[in-house]
C-alpha cells in the first residue's frame, strides 16, 4: 500500500512523476558538462601521459633487450673465437712439444749409438791389444817350449838362436795352417 506521505508528495509535485522538471534536467546537464570538462582537461591528459610513458617504457625495454641480446651474441661470438684460438694454440703447443720430444729422443738415441760405437771400438781396440799381447806372449812361451821339446826329442840342445827361431817359426806356421783349416 501506498503511504499517505507519498501521495501528498506526488500532489505537491504537481505533474507526471515520469517526466522530469526542466530545472532538474538543466542542473544535471550543467553538472555533466562541468564533469566532462574536468575529465577532458585534467584526467584524460594524465591517462594519455601515463599511457605514453608506459608505451615508451615497454618499447625502451624491448629495444634495450634487443641491444643486450645483440651485445650478448657479440660477446658469445668473441668468446667462441677466443676459445677456438686457444684450442688451436694449445694444439700447436702440444704438437711442438711432441716434435721437440721426438727430437730429444732422436738426439739421445744418436748420442747413445755414438757412445755405444765409441765404447765398442775402445773394447775392440783393447781386445785386439790384449789378443796381440797374448799372442806375442804365447809365441814366446810356445817358442821356448818348442825349443825345449825339440831339444828333448832330438837329444841335443838347440842353443843356436837362429836355428831355434826357424824351428819356432815353422812350428807356429804349421799351427796357424791347422787352425785355418779347422775353421773352414
Amino acid at each position: 500500500m501506498i503511504s499517505a506521505d507519498v501521495i501528498r508528495a506526488a500532489d505537491d509535485y504537481g505533474g507526471n512523476p515520469l517526466v522530469p522538471n526542466w530545472w532538474e534536467a538543466g542542473t544535471a546537464a550543467v553538472s555533466f558538462l562541468v564533469l566532462l570538462f574536468i575529465i577532458m582537461k585534467y584526467v584524460a591528459p594524465k591517462f594519455e601521459e601515463t599511457y605514453q610513458a608506459r608505451v615508451a617504457a615497454i618499447e625502451g625495454g624491448i629495444s634495450e633487450a634487443e641491444e643486450a641480446k645483440a651485445e650478448a651474441e657479440a660477446l658469445k661470438a668473441e668468446y667462441e673465437k677466443n676459445l677456438a684460438e686457444s684450442r688451436a694454440a694449445a694444439s700447436q703447443i702440444r704438437e711442438e712439444a711432441r716434435a721437440e720430444g721426438a727430437q730429444i729422443v732422436a738426439e739421445a738415441q744418436e748420442k747413445a749409438a755414438a757412445e755405444s760405437g765409441r765404447i765398442r771400438e775402445q773394447a775392440q781396440a783393447q781386445i785386439e791389444a790384449e789378443r796381440a799381447a797374448a799372442a806375442a806372449s804365447l809365441k814366446a812361451d810356445v817358442g821356448a817350449l818348442a825349443s825345449e821339446l825339440a831339444g828333448k826329442i832330438v837329444g841335443e840342445a838347440l842353443e843356436d838362436d837362429a836355428r831355434s827361431q826357424r824351428v819356432v817359426d815353422r812350428f807356429l806356421a804349421d799351427l796357424d795352417a791347422e787352425q785355418a783349416g779347422a775353421s773352414k
